[in-house]
């Protein structure tokens, strides 16, 4: 069983699996940190100074001190970190879009098929007729 083990996990396809998976997460981080840290703070400069990662609708506000009984937590519906979250989703798209159309031009078209020749009974035939003449 450990010698089964060891040829699944050494296949070419397993390392290429887990190698895209840390890359996925890595990239994700960057994705998510631009579209944090860049495009969100420029949509919400044309937007009017708006902070989409604080807009919400308080379903109920909060009460008490935080810490002390008797506390609340706000109730709030955050739909600006929802926006925020289709942004990102889009550029992530986008981004993959790119990757694979590079991916895609660095592939090398497939050859073309050779030219099918005379068979061999044609080429006897051919014989024959130039032996005859």
């Amino acid at each position: 069983m450990l010698k089964e083990f060891k040829s699944f996990i050494m296949t070419g396809n397993v390392i290429d699996f887990a190698v895209a998976v840390i890359m996925a997460g890595a990239m994700g981080l960057v994705i998510n940190g631009f579209v944090a840290d860049i495009i969100m703070p420029i949509v919400g400069e044309f937007a009017g100074g708006v902070d989409f990662a604080n807009l919400k609708y308080v379903l109920t506000e909060a009460s008490g001190t935080e810490g002390e009984a008797g506390y609340v937590a706000e109730n709030a519906v955050r739909w600006g970190a929802w926006v925020n979250t289709i942004v990102n989703l889009l550029v992530v798209g986008f981004v993959m879009f790119i990757i694979v159309k590079a991916y895609n031009k660095t592939k090398t078209p497939p050859a073309p098929a050779a030219p099918a020749g005379p068979s061999q009974e044609e080429l006897l035939t051919q014989i024959r007729d130039l032996l005859k003449k």
